[in-house]
């Protein structure tokens, strides 16, 4: 599975969306993304790939495009 269906897959997994909804995704655009939900996603991603998010990069992540941006930190390309 490459770094991309991983990426994706928490987002669709976790806040039961299809793939088209993906790429305009906002935090709190939709129910499911508030803050339990914001927590839920990260922690969904460090287990997918095996990191641990600094503080102000979880604050950061404020979008699904903005997610691509911070993994690059980790050496992660979506």
């Amino acid at each position: 599975m490459s770094d991309k269906e991983k990426y994706d897959n928490v987002f669709i997994d976790l806040f039961e969306l299809k793939q088209e909804q993906l790429d305009t995704l906002e935090y709190q655009a939709i129910v499911n993304w508030d803050s339990v939900g914001h927590m839920s996603l990260i922690a969904g991603l460090e287990e997918a790939f095996n990191i641990m998010m600094e503080t102000d990069d979880i604050i950061d992540f404020s979008s699904y495009q903005k997610g691509k941006e911070i993994l690059l930190k980790y050496n992660i390309k979506i």
